[in-house]
């Protein structure tokens, strides 16, 4: 059975349980790496300066920034397979339904089942949404 290593047992530190009750759910059936969970505001300026994020981090803030969102990724990590990121995200949205609790996938912002409509893909990232 697949577990978190140590690199991704300390980046859930400081993370929303909600999201921890996902993730190890998750980890029981599909092994996974976590790749960041809490980001400093200087980290996520820099993200927002690169484009890999929209948000700024201070007129408004990420939510890794408050421990409401989390990116991971199929382990082994090969970024050139992205059926296996879209199959994660499935596996994530089933088994938060299934704990009733409200999460957003990078992959599908608007929540409505179609991944063509999006203009920014972030196949890593899922968040509490509250």
């Amino acid at each position: 059975m697949p577990k978190f290593g140590k690199k991704s047992k300390q980046r859930l530190k400081g993370l929303d349980p909600r999201l921890i009750e996902v993730l190890d759910e998750l980890i029981k059936i599909m092994d996974v790496t976590i790749i960041e969970g809490l980001r400093s505001e200087e980290t996520q300026y820099k993200y927002f300066l690169d484009k890999s994020s929209k948000l700024d981090g201070t007129k408004k803030k990420s939510k890794h920034q408050t421990g409401h969102a989390v990116d991971l990724a199929p382990y082994p990590v090969k970024w050139q397979e992205t059926k296996r990121f879209y199959y994660m995200g499935g596996m994530i949205k089933g088994i938060a339904k299934e704990l009733g609790i409200n999460i957003r996938w990078g992959g599908d912002w608007d929540s409505d089942g179609e991944i063509s409509d999006q203009t920014f893909m972030d196949l890593v990232h899922i968040e509490v949404k509250d």
